[in-house]
């Protein structure tokens, strides 16, 4: 049994937020559900550790078990929050920091392998600008001999490259009498859960280090470091979409969710923005300035430039959403085309139905959503207003500029606006010769 406890209590001072860090989003997910998901994949149990207050982290980690550290006192007091939720576990443990949300799982599970040699392995890396990073101090065998903070380094321990990126594993009844070992006797007056390498140490146990890169461990404490972490995300996403055959014009200015699917021959323009829960079948053209989230385009479907799927849309394929056209919770069928300026809510369009330029569905009266049913063939008049509950029968016309306030049945032509009324000599001519 494998078991992993996820430091989520931290309230991101550096992030200038009122949103706890462990909330704040990568690639259209939290760094919390980014590294739940990995240890998902590698773990038998999960504790996630949150502070008294942050029912939002906690909503977070669900279905995962969740502790309160009830005081902010360091790292090793917050791993020790977890132990009446592992009463009796003997199995591995590792601790994890969900500000270091991109450890994949592969590495997770080269941490628990790498415990076959060693009583406590520390995840470390080799980071380009080591910076302020706790250095890892280790002996000729390798083992670790001692973690030293930047702030207590000398010259010579600062010139170490090795680093410590704060995950640590061992036996859980070990991990435990070191964490209960730990004192607060520093500046800062804390339990740091670096200290466990002296607890080892001091029963003479095996310390060794497991080395990742930095793009795996980094820790993200501000808004820069997050967008450093973004770009590095989105350049991953990026390569795996085109790996998959999706044509990025301009990789750079396309940002993918984490769980955005592409198919074969999918081709999308410059400056096009996803958010979570999009599938693109294969053959999908997205033409620049899009934004797509919570929605399904099947194959051969051409979206914008400038449109907007939101959550609930399926487009079906071959149809076409065209420039500023707003589609929310509304199903496009077949071949159907919505080419120009128009708000689809709440609405069914049958296959090869044409919306004109400006229609809108009425969808909300102050109180509910209402739906609209606009059948097969049917061709929807520029400037018309559909107002819900309403059926457009298969076939059906409406007039350019038309008020639709009842049912309009198969293959009939609907008018609903204003008489038109001219009177003459009232012209601009007309009124210049009365002054």
């Amino acid at each position: 049994m494998k078991a992993a406890i996820l430091l989520a209590a931290g309230l991101g001072t550096r992030m200038r937020s009122d949103v706890p860090k462990a909330l704040h989003p990568l690639a259209g997910r939290p760094m919390l559900r980014h590294l739940l998901a990995a240890c998902e994949q590698v773990f038998d149990r999960i504790v996630v550790v949150v502070g008294p207050g942050m029912e939002a982290v906690a909503r977070a980690a669900a279905p995962h078990a969740v502790a309160v550290q009830a005081e902010r006192l360091g790292t090793a007091h917050a791993a020790l929050a977890a132990a009446p939720l592992l009463e009796g576990f003997g199995g591995d443990a590792a601790v994890l920091y969900a500000d270091n949300p991109l450890i994949p799982p592969a590495t997770l599970s080269r941490l628990l392998a790498a415990r076959a040699g060693a009583d406590l392995v520390l995840l470390a890396m080799r980071p380009a600008d080591p910076a302020r990073y706790g250095r890892v101090v280790t002996g000729p065998d390798g083992r670790v001999i001692r973690i030293v903070e930047w702030a207590d380094a000398d010259a010579a321990t600062r010139a170490i490259g090795l680093c410590n990126a704060g995950a640590v594993c061992a036996a859980w009844p070990e991990l435990l009498r070191w964490l209960r070992a730990v004192r607060n006797d520093n500046a800062k007056g804390e339990y740091y859960l670096t200290d466990v390498v002296a607890a080892a140490n001091a029963e003479g146990r095996v310390v060794r280090t497991l080395e990742a890169p930095e793009a795996e461990l980094r820790g993200i404490n501000s808004r820069a470091e997050l967008a450093e972490a973004e770009a590095e995300v989105q350049a991953a996403l990026r390569r795996a979409a085109m790996e998959r055959g999706t044509t990025l014009l301009a990789p750079e200015t396309v940002f993918l969710a984490f769980d955005t699917e592409t198919g074969r021959d999918v081709v999308i323009h410059p400056h096009v923005v996803f958010g979570p829960g999009v599938v693109l079948q294969d053959g999908v053209e997205v033409k620049p300035f899009s934004h797509l989230e919570g929605c399904v385009v099947e194959a051969g479907a051409v979206i914008g430039p400038f449109a907007r799927l939101r959550p609930g849309t399926h487009v079906e394929a071959g149809a076409h959403v065209g420039n500023f056209v707003e589609l929310k919770a509304t199903r496009l069928g077949r071949g159907a085309k919505a080419n120009h300026l128009s708000y689809l809510g709440d609405a069914s369009v049958g296959a090869g139905a044409n919306i004109g330029a400006g229609t809108i569905t009425c969808n909300y009266d102050g109180v509910a959503k209402h739906r609209t049913e606009i059948g097969e063939g049917a061709f929807i008049g520029s400037d018309t207003a559909l107002v819900a509950p309403v059926r457009i029968g298969p076939g059906a016309i409406t007039a350019a500029g038309s008020v639709i306030t009842e049912d309009v049945p198969e293959d009939s032509l609907a008018l609903g606006r204003a008489r038109q009324v001219v009177k003459p000599g009232r012209g601009m001519r007309g009124r210049k010769e009365r002054r």
